[in-house]
């Protein structure tokens, strides 16, 4: 039974978190205190250095031989049945994108920032080297194993937009330069083909500016180059393009671009950079115009184009038009509209959660017999991806080296040293408030709150607040925990969206909208629903 110290315990823990989401959120909403370029050197603080040594601080203070093997297992075991359960789902009918954004939903949650003061309230401190050891797994193997879905599927649409029929097929490797670090399509990007005597190609993929970033190169390649109309910076916001420059730290993610304005032509997908980099013009909706030929290429990401002298198409020249021409209304052009040298057709590039340009190519690919390469060269194309995107996020190193300090810290019982202690301490101790406090800017920032409807909201509402917990404690109960930490996995699966998920559904295009609304709508109500499985698991 849960008495009221109890209760009142809990919500110490969480007021003052929740207090820290409120001032941020008036801060920016009510109070107008903040500027987006105040926002972003806030959150940038807190993603370079409040977070990731947040993480590390909490790792290395976790003894690895002293692990739960039956949580971790119970853990492991929910979400591997999940995804089993989605993947048969989309080989008969789902498809891959609702099986990366239903897997996201339902076991993905904010387990560093919510999870660790909740659960230790509610529990007792042991819950803190549970969490921790969940922290550890999300971080270095579910966020990679989602970070792989993303790029397969960024691979398979390139693929396919590119080497339709049964070209693909005959791919026997694919060469990547080294400022390619994604395939989100975040950046306009280039495939050169080569054929060799034995009909087998080889691809080289590249950025379209990565060997002549001057006009000579945009008009040689078809794009005309504007300014953007947009400068400074702002929090990630759904409802618009990818920032200049994001960062992804453990459970948080923030967006930042550079004051001056840059050319809408340039780019760059080096989505965890600290260097700020050239990006696209914000926007939603454009028109892009194609001359010599009917046939239409899109990137993986609504709103970007590729140009690819390969195989498959030839004679292609195209232009990249500015939102300037048509965010005023004038020129008597229509937002959103598409022309070719044939004849005009509308198509709707706005991000919301739909994906035209994989649901046109799954098409596409049934109708014409669609080939692919071998399994080992997407396996090394993907790997190559992965492991660009993952080198560049500093939640990484800081969860690989706490983990090594703690193994060498636990073996020979080696302590850390106080100079050394106390420096990490006095910025890990404002890491938890921080966190919650950017998470405020990005939710004031965000135009609704319930961006993907309220139908769709209320199915990711009972996926990641019911479906979750219900698969989480079957799993437990399988594995056989009981007690207090039967009730721990339970309600740690009820916690909210964790943000991550978000950042990578925002970088390839895929249901930003309902991801966002996970975060936002999800952690105002996590409170009462945490509580209430706190309050029921009590009474069992």
């Amino acid at each position: 039974m849960i008495s009221a110290d109890d209760f009142y315990k809990v919500m110490c823990a969480m007021v003052p978190l929740y207090f820290a989401m409120l001032i941020a959120y008036a801060s920016v909403k009510w109070w107008k205190i903040f500027t987006p370029e105040q926002c972003s050197g806030i959150n940038r603080f807190v993603a370079v250095f409040a977070v990731p040594v947040l993480s590390f601080h909490f790792i290395s203070q976790n003894n690895p031989y002293q692990m739960d093997t039956k949580f971790i297992l119970a853990d492991t075991l929910s979400k591997l049945f999940v995804f089993a359960l989605l993947s048969v789902w989309a080989i008969f009918k789902g498809g891959l994108d609702w099986l990366i954004t239903l897997f996201s939903v339902a076991t993905l949650p904010n387990t560093l920032v919510m999870g660790i003061p909740l659960l230790r309230a509610m529990y007792g401190d042991f819950t803190q080297s549970l969490m921790v050891q969940l922290v550890v797994l999300q971080c270095i193997i579910w966020y990679t194993l989602l970070l792989f879905l993303f790029e397969y599927r960024a691979a398979t649409i390139l693929i396919q937009t590119q080497f339709p029929g049964s070209t693909a097929a005959s791919i026997s490797k694919f060469e990547i330069d080294g400022d390619v670090i994604s395939l989100d399509g975040r950046d306009p990007l280039r495939t050169e083909s080569e054929i060799d005597g034995t009909g087998r190609i080889r691809v080289r993929i590249r950025r379209s500016t990565s060997s002549a970033p001057d006009s000579a190169l945009s008009s040689s390649i078809g794009i005309t180059p504007r300014a953007s109309n947009l400068s400074g910076a702002e929090v990630y916001s759904v409802h618009t393009p990818a920032p200049q420059h994001d960062i992804s730290f453990g459970d948080l993610a923030f967006g930042y671009r550079s004051a001056s304005p840059r050319l809408s032509g340039y780019a760059s997908s080096d989505a965890y950079s600290l260097q700020p980099t050239p990006r696209a013009s914000n926007f939603n909706e454009l028109d892009i115009t194609m001359a010599n030929t009917p046939t239409w290429v899109r990137s993986p990401v609504a709103g970007k184009v590729f140009r690819h002298p390969s195989p498959a198409f030839s004679g292609m020249k195209m232009v990249w038009e500015s939102p300037e021409k048509y965010e005023g209304g004038g020129g008597g052009e229509r937002r959103g509209g598409c022309k070719d040298a044939v004849g005009e057709k509308d198509l709707s590039f706005r991000d919301c959660g739909k994906f035209p340009v994989a649901e046109e190519a799954d098409s596409k690919g049934a109708a014409t017999n669609q080939g692919m390469p071998s399994a080992l060269v997407m396996l090394r194309l993907i790997l190559i991806m992965v492991g660009r995107k993952l080198s560049r996020n500093p939640n990484t190193y800081s969860s690989v080296l706490g983990l090594l300090w703690s193994l060498i810290s636990f073996k020979w019982n080696v302590g850390v040293p106080s100079l050394v202690k106390y420096s990490i301490k006095i910025i890990s101790d404002a890491g938890l408030g921080m966190a919650m406090f950017s998470l405020g800017l990005f939710m004031a920032l965000q135009p609704r709150i319930i961006a993907c409807g309220i139908k769709m909201a209320t199915i990711g509402m009972v996926i990641r607040f019911l479906g979750g917990p219900i698969l989480m404690s079957a799993a437990s109960v399988a594995i056989g925990l009981r007690g207090d930490r039967l009730h721990t996995a339970i309600v740690q699966a009820a916690l909210p969206q964790g943000i991550v998920p978000f950042v990578f559904a925002r970088e390839y295009g895929l249901h930003p909208d309902i991801l966002s609304t996970g975060v936002i709508f999800g952690m105002l109500v996590s409170l009462p629903v945490t509580l209430l499985y706190y309050v029921l698991l009590g009474l069992w």
